[in-house]
């Protein structure tokens, strides 16, 4: 396999690097990490987009280039190399939402979406159902609207909308989210994962409050707790049709799962690289085996990227990728812990941020069972 850039990519990685060269040096610069980093977010997406780095494989009818998903693999790259933000992390609302919402859904919200004019947040997750997702509790349930025929622009008089009441829970962005993609139930009285329905719900109304989460290295902007009493979402902003929003969710969770590219093992691999350059002396043990670890994903990120090139479409093995991301972040953040010890607020930060890899994006669990049951077809 040939790793080398083509022409092409080699001058996007110059562009690239000059690009972040230029913003490095300037004062107000976006800082990678921390509180700071997550309350500036929106701008750093919109300074990606603006110089003409996000987006870069999605279609261009809504704000993408289009371009091969190995444009993506630079940019991650290059921004780890220079110690920039990472890109945010969309890309699983833009399939879920490109392959399952209508066309006019699709051209009324994705381009906001992928310019970051717009700020999204994923309702998934509730206090009672995170992994096992199907057991939520929201509700979504369908009224006739308050409005009379004639009083708004839809001069049908077609106002019919849903009210949502329930609890989300670990909801990034959620403060700050101008929308949000919802999974919520319609349906209590068929199998618990037929009754559930995808949604666009405006943040911004009468009905949403929101409840921040101060985590345990410190940051306190980056998820909350959103509870709906009575918000309200027009019918013609569900995604899909009734009861399909488990479809949706599959989509979303299978993409979410995968490696985003080199997004993570380049920047597990750069905080390895530094974790070396701090050591005198006897490296680590566990500094050694982080760094077997990084280069593994590495590599395994790119198989698996050379197969997307190739056509080859993933279902359940996401859940593989899942799991070697968990234990490569989680044996880096060991690492960061074993140089730097609690002395370094920045390492410390890095380990505590790791033992959350088993939980978010489905748990460890969750995800042995789906590859025992899907891939290995073990259990009957």
């Amino acid at each position: 396999m040939d790793y080398r850039d083509s022409p092409a990519e080699a001058e996007f990685r110059d562009r690239l690097r000059t690009w972040l060269a230029w913003r490095g040096g300037r004062a107000g610069s976006f800082p990678a990490s921390g509180d700071d980093y997550w309350r500036r977010q929106g701008e750093w997406h919109q300074a990606l987009y603006g110089a003409g780095f996000f987006g870069l494989s999605w279609p261009r009818e809504y704000g993408g280039q289009e371009l091969p998903p190995v444009y993506d693999v630079i940019l991650d790259e290059e921004l780890a190399r220079a110690g920039a933000p990472p890109r945010p992390s969309l890309g699983y609302l833009v399939q879920g939402l490109g392959r399952h919402g209508s066309a006019e859904l699709r051209r009324r919200f994705l381009p906001g979406m992928i310019d970051g004019t717009q700020r999204w947040c994923q309702g998934f997750s509730e206090p009672g159902a995170g992994s096992d997702l199907a057991s939520l509790t929201t509700t979504a349930t369908l009224v006739q609207g308050d409005r009379a025929p004639g009083d708004s622009a839809d001069d049908d008089g077609n106002d019919a909308e849903y009210v949502v009441h329930g609890h989300k829970i670990w909801t990034s962005y959620s403060d700050v989210a101008d929308w949000c993609l919802l999974l919520a139930r319609t349906d209590p009285d068929v199998p618990r994962h037929r009754g559930l329905s995808a949604f666009v719900v405006s943040m911004r109304q009468p009905g949403v409050e929101q409840r921040p989460f101060r985590m345990m290295n410190g940051i306190t902007t980056e998820f909350g707790q959103v509870l709906f009493d009575g918000a309200r979402v027009p019918a013609d902003q569900m995604v899909g049709a009734a009861g399909e929003g488990w479809a949706l969710a599959m989509t979303i969770v299978g993409h979410e799962r995968e490696p985003a590219e080199l997004g993570y093992s380049a920047r597990y691999g750069k905080l390895v690289r530094d974790l070396v350059s701090r050591t005198k002396g006897s490296t680590p043990t566990e500094l050694t085996w982080a760094y077997v670890q990084t280069e593994m994903l590495r590599l395994h990120v790119r198989r698996r990227l050379s197969e997307r090139l190739d056509g080859v479409a993933h279902g359940p093995e996401g859940s593989l990728d899942k799991l070697l991301m968990t234990w490569v972040e989680q044996t880096a953040g060991h690492a960061a812990l074993a140089v730097g010890g609690t002395r370094d607020p920045d390492l410390l930060s890095a380990y505590l941020y790791s033992r959350a890899q088993s939980v978010m994006g489905g748990t460890s669990q969750i995800q042995k069972n789906i590859i025992a049951s899907r891939i290995l077809r073990l259990g009957g």
